[in-house]
C-alpha cells in the first residue's frame, strides 16, 4: 500500500480529532500553513407546545496549522459561538469564545506512527448562569448535531499515540489510544466545584479497496470516563461508550456515490466501588445516523454534492429500565456546493434543512431545521 494511504488511515483513527480543511488535502509535506474560518448557522423551530419555541445558534469557527516539515504539525483551533432559546417566558441567551485546543502531531521517520498531545486551554465560559441550564441542555443534545455543543470548562491535557500497519496488498488497519485528563472548574454560577473524571479511548480501524472501484472505511471506538465529582461529595457517572462508524464509495456514472452509517451506544454506568454505589447514574442511550452523498464535478474547480442523513436517539428512562424509549428523529437533506478560487484558496457552501419529530412528555411534537456554512481554506 502506498505510503499517502496508510497516512490518510492515521488521520482516520487518530485518538484525537484532527481539524479537517475544506479541500481535498494534498501531501502535508507541500504545505507550511493552512487556515480554515467561516460563519455556521444552526437553527432549530419546534411545534406548538415545547419549552421551546426556537433554539438558533451562530458559530465562527478558527482553525490554524502550521506544518513544520513533513512530520511535525501544530495546529490551534477555537471558535465564537452565540445561542438563544426562545421560550413563552422570555428568550434564553449565552455566547464567548470556546475553549482553544492547542495540538502537536509527530509522525516517526517512517510514518507508521503518530504521537498527539493537545493542551485545551479554558478560553470558554467556565460558569453560566442557572438560568441557561435549559438552552446549554438543548445545545448539547445529540440528535440535534449542534456545531457548538459547550462553551468552556476548566481546560484539561490530552495525550495519544496511533499506528497503521498494511493488511495484504491493499488493505490498511490501525489502532490508537488517548486519555484525557479535565480540569476542575465551576460550571454553575454560585454552585460547588465540579472534578471532572478523566477519559481514555480505544480505537481501531481499517480501510481499502473493495469490487471493481468500491473503497471501504471503518472504525470501532470504545471510550471509559470516570466519575465526575461536585464539592460536598456527590458524583455523577456516565456509562462506556461503543462507537462505529463505516463509509463505503462508489462510482456513480459521472459522480462518486458515499454512503455511511453511525451508531454510538452508551451502555449502563457501572459502579466500580461502594464509593460510586450512590453515584448520579446517566442512563442507557443510543444515537444511530445513516446518510448517503453523491458528489459530482462540474468543472476542474466546482463540484455538487446534493446529500441525505437520517438520524435518531433512544435513551432509557431511568438506569433501571430495561427498554430505550424514542426522543426523537429527524430527516436532513442538503447539498453542498465546493470552489476552489485557486490552489490555495477553497470555498464550500452549504445548505441543509432537517425535518423530524421530539418527543414530549409521552408525545411528540414537530421539529424544523435549518443550516447553513459558508467556510473558506486557505494554504500556502
Amino acid at each position: 500500500m502506498r505510503r499517502a494511504s496508510l497516512l490518510l488511515l492515521l488521520a482516520a483513527i487518530s485518538p484525537l480529532p484532527l481539524p479537517l480543511p475544506i479541500a481535498a488535502q494534498e501531501p502535508v509535506a507541500e504545505v507550511s500553513t493552512a487556515g480554515n474560518t467561516g460563519v455556521v448557522f444552526d437553527g432549530y423551530y419546534f411545534g406548538s407546545g415545547f419549552a421551546f419555541t426556537n433554539v438558533v445558534q451562530w458559530t465562527v469557527p478558527l482553525i490554524l496549522a502550521q506544518h513544520m516539515g513533513p512530520r511535525l504539525t501544530v495546529d490551534l483551533s477555537a471558535a465564537f459561538a452565540r445561542a438563544s432559546g426562545a421560550t413563552t417566558s422570555g428568550t434564553l441567551e449565552v455566547s464567548g469564545v470556546t475553549d482553544t485546543d492547542v495540538r502537536a502531531s509527530w509522525a516517526t521517520v517512517s510514518s507508521h506512527l503518530i504521537i498527539s498531545v493537545v493542551a485545551t486551554l479554558p478560553t470558554g465560559k467556565k460558569a453560566v448562569s442557572d438560568s441557561t441550564l435549559p438552552l446549554l441542555s438543548a445545545l448539547a443534545t445529540e440528535l440535534l448535531a449542534f456545531t457548538t455543543p459547550t462553551f468552556g470548562s476548566g481546560g484539561g491535557a490530552t495525550g495519544g499515540v496511533a499506528t497503521a500497519f498494511r493488511l495484504g496488498e491493499r488493505w490498511a488497519g490501525g489502532v490508537a489510544a488517548s486519555y484525557r485528563w479535565h480540569a476542575s472548574y465551576t460550571p454553575i454560577a454560585g454552585s460547588g466545584q465540579l472534578e471532572p473524571g478523566g477519559e481514555g479511548r480505544m480505537r481501531l480501524g481499517v480501510e481499502g479497496p473493495f469490487g471493481r472501484r468500491g473503497y471501504f472505511r471503518g472504525a470501532a471506538v470504545y471510550t471509559a470516563s470516570g466519575a465526575d465529582t461536585l464539592r460536598g461529595g456527590s458524583r455523577s457517572i456516565t456509562g462506556d461508550r461503543i462507537l462505529v462508524y463505516s463509509s463505503a464509495g462508489f462510482p456513480a456514472g459521472s459522480s462518486n456515490l458515499a454512503l455511511y452509517a453511525y451508531d454510538m451506544y452508551r451502555l449502563r454506568p457501572r459502579a466500580y466501588n461502594t464509593t460510586n454505589l450512590n453515584a448520579v447514574q446517566v442512563p442507557r442511550a443510543n444515537v444511530l445516523a445513516v446518510g448517503a452523498r453523491l458528489e459530482r464535478t462540474l468543472s476542474p474547480a466546482l463540484s455538487l454534492a446534493p446529500n441525505l442523513e437520517f438520524r435518531h436517539e433512544l435513551a432509557a428512562l431511568d438506569t433501571s429500565s430495561a427498554g430505550l424509549a424514542l426522543l426523537g428523529w429527524l430527516v436532513r437533506p442538503g447539498v453542498d456546493l465546493r470552489y476552489r478560487a485557486s490552489g490555495q484558496v477553497a470555498l464550500l457552501v452549504q445548505g441543509q434543512v432537517a425535518f423530524g419529530r421530539l418527543a414530549d412528555n409521552g408525545s411528540s411534537v414537530s421539529l424544523v431545521g435549518p443550516r447553513a456554512v459558508v467556510l473558506v481554506d486557505v494554504t500556502r
